[in-house]
């Protein structure tokens, strides 16, 4: 291979172009902080063409996966299992924050400087509309069509779950339904590919207007929490992740260099969102059968947000210290009940922890919401990491699942994870 032919084979590397792509966004927001708005408008312009697709993509994915699943009951187990999985782990992500957080002291002898307690007003507002009981509600659809139009994932998780339903109850009559599914199902990831393409502007996009909004000097002063949640969102991958790779016999590394360019997209964008269509098509080419990645993915991006979690347990500690609020042993147990179930709330758009932060608090009534307020400049430099966060563990929560019921496929696993069909896979 020539040196012209090895530059090239680079440059047209998706990764790398991803990558370039941060690093000039970083520099442009830096130097150029006036390019803000437009950046803003780049990155939501791809981020938008993203959503667009989710919920067709959520849709057909489910409804062929359950169409061509024998058992029903199994439908039941995948998702029991699955809110199960969650569960537990975000519960230990809870602990795990909870105790770096006391470890490292991020907020001790930080002399809080009085952010902008005017911006919080619209967080408490919508913390405040976030009632269990009508969360649980608003999972049934009072209409689809409104569903769709919204994006609302969990409400077209179940239609497209009892859709798939009837259409398995249906048999051989329904078989015209199912080829017309699919063939729809296959263009949809077409027009994804197309579009993941556009992956390095809008992750030029996004990083030039997180920069050039918040400049590097509010990284600063607030150094420490975020080297703190970094710190712990990696020691969550590589130990308490690793190990549930490691008795599922599957490798963290190969895994994570597999979804290397949505990873990269979503430290971009800093929205899990923005991978979502990607990693269910990812998720089945590493061998998990459709119908479990259809049920897992859509419920992991509310249900299974681990790094939003840990986010959540040290942003409370570190407003504690910083505040001089003392916690008791017994007080911090109740921060991680109240915490197991306001980080249920959070979905995968940049923002949403930020209110469910508020309503955290609210609940925990220890000290004045507007403290808040001196997270909002590094909010969004923190998102980046529970994003990531987020979108690693809910593809480890897919295999784990499709191990555990059998519908794994092995043979596609070790192809998948071969470096030369990664990188096939990324040359555009």
């Amino acid at each position: 291979m020539t040196v012209i032919e090895f530059v090239k084979k680079i440059f047209s590397n998706l990764t790398f172009q991803v990558l370039l792509a941060i690093i000039i966004g970083i520099y442009v927001g830096a130097y150029f902080p006036g390019f803000a708005p437009t950046a803003k408008l780049i990155s939501q312009g791809f981020i938008n063409l993203i959503s667009m697709l989710i919920a067709p993509i959520i849709f057909f994915t489910i409804v062929l996966g359950i169409a061509h699943m024998g058992d029903m009951k199994k439908v039941g187990r995948v998702g029991g299992k699955a809110l199960l999985y969650f569960e537990i782990v975000s519960t230990v992500a809870i602990a795990i924050g909870l105790l770096v957080a006391n470890v490292l002291k991020p907020g001790v002898g930080m002399i809080a400087k009085g952010g902008d307690a005017s911006k919080i007003v619209g967080y408490a507002e919508q913390a405040k509309e976030m009632n269990w009981a009508e969360f649980f509600l608003h999972i049934i659809p009072h209409n689809v069509i409104a569903a769709f139009a919204e994006g609302n994932i969990l409400q077209i998780l179940l239609f497209a779950i009892l859709f798939g339903y009837g259409l398995n109850k249906l048999g051989g009559e329904g078989t015209s339904v199912l080829n017309a599914f699919d063939k729809i199902s296959k263009v949809l990831f077409k027009i994804m590919k197309v579009i993941m393409r556009l992956a390095p502007i809008g992750a030029f996009g996004g990083m030039a207007f997180s920069i050039g909004t918040h400049g590097l000097e509010s990284i600063v002063g607030m150094a420490k929490l975020m080297g703190s949640v970094y710190l712990t969102c990696i020691l969550f991958i590589f130990i308490v992740l690793n190990g549930i790779c490691r008795y599922y016999k599957f490798s963290l590394w190969q895994y994570l260099k597999y979804i290397r360019q949505e990873i990269l997209i979503v430290l971009g964008t800093s929205s899990s969102e923005s991978a979502l269509p990607s990693m269910m098509q990812k998720m089945e080419s590493i061998g998990c059968d459709k119908s479990v990645v259809g049920l897992v993915i859509p419920t992991g991006y509310s249900f299974n947000l681990d790094g939003t979690a840990i986010y959540l347990a040290m942003s409370v500690i570190f407003l504690c210290q910083v505040f001089h609020v003392d916690l008791s042993i017994g007080q911090q147990i109740t921060v991680l009940g109240v915490l197991m179930v306001t980080s249920k709330g959070a979905a995968g758009v940049t923002g949403s922890g930020f209110i469910v932060l508020v309503s955290t608090l609210t609940a925990l009534k220890i000290m004045p919401i507007e403290h808040i307020s001196i997270l909002i400049g590094v909010d969004r430099f923190m998102s980046e990491a529970r994003a990531i966060t987020n979108v690693i563990g809910n593809g480890i929560a897919t295999i784990v699942i499709a191990k555990s019921e059998n519908q794994f496929d092995e043979e596609k696993y070790l192809k998948a994870i071969q470096p030369v069909m990664i990188e096939k896979e990324e040359e555009v």
